[in-house]
């Protein structure tokens, strides 16, 4: 039987962050995940997932500015301080809340250089992220964003995440296996699903088009969940969506799709 975590970055966003986890044990999870939780001190967000018996099992690394377009900073050459930065407190702030996965994001490539410069730069940085996420027993995740959405982004095929973990052959390095992006940028969603799961730390889910709960668009999650089971899948299967209309009113496909 496949295990959903809850992503507190777009569910339950009608509560302040802290409140989301009270929501998230009353709809029946037992295991959240959230993209960047650094607002609330590691010490107040792990006492308060005990109190509500529950797990964080993914966060990411600090984007940069977003605010100045950044979504990452392993792919730019002039930011590797700033990066390793990001990568020791993201996994300082994993360990301190029992986290056992990070997703260090690769960040956009920037107008002055290639995308094989930003690959080269990227490489470099997500080994020396593994090394420093190997020290405290954590997994670095990296994910594969679609190109639609994000074409300045520089992960965005899943075979090029594959070819990355291969290359590195760094125990610690797994695929952020996201669904919605997955089908919004390459389709053929279960072939190349069934392909990524070896490589594969976590799976997220979200329909397409819209990015809604399973049921509002084209993906036939009941084939997807089925998949997944005689994959023999183990890990958790996180709900990153935007609710359609309000985070309790969209929960019903877990009795229907995902029974």
């Amino acid at each position: 039987m496949l295990k959903f975590s809850v992503n507190l970055s777009t569910l339950f966003q009608d509560r302040p962050l802290l409140e989301r986890l009270t929501a998230a044990r009353a709809a029946g999870f037992d295991a959240v995940e959230m993209w960047f939780p650094y607002e609330i001190p590691a010490a107040t967000l792990h006492a308060a997932m005990r109190e509500c018996s529950l797990e964080m099992v993914g966060i990411n690394s600090a984007p940069g500015d977003v605010g100045a377009g950044d979504w990452g900073l392993a792919a730019d050459p002039r930011r590797r301080s700033a990066f390793l930065e990001s990568v020791h407190e993201a996994m300082e702030y994993a360990q301190a809340i029992g986290c056992p996965n990070v997703h260090v994001m690769a960040g956009i490539v920037d107008a002055t250089i290639t995308r094989e410069a930003a690959w080269d730069v990227y490489q470099t940085n997500i080994d020396e992220a593994c090394e420093i996420a190997a020290r405290r027993g954590l997994t670095v995740m990296i994910e594969p964003l679609n190109a639609i959405d994000r074409p300045t982004y520089l992960l965005n095929r899943q075979q090029q995440a594959i070819d990355l973990i291969d290359t590195l052959r760094r125990p610690n390095l797994k695929i952020m296996l996201d669904l919605f992006h997955l089908q919004r940028g390459e389709g053929n969603l279960i072939e190349r699903m069934r392909a990524s799961l070896p490589y594969a730390a976590h799976v997220q889910i979200a329909d397409v088009p819209g990015r809604h709960e399973p049921g509002t668009g084209e993906i036939n999650f009941a084939n997807v969940f089925a998949a997944l089971e005689a994959a023999q899948w183990q890990g958790w299967v996180g709900c990153e969506y935007l609710p359609a209309a309000g985070t309790e009113a969209g929960l019903g496909w877990m009795k229907t799709v995902a029974r």
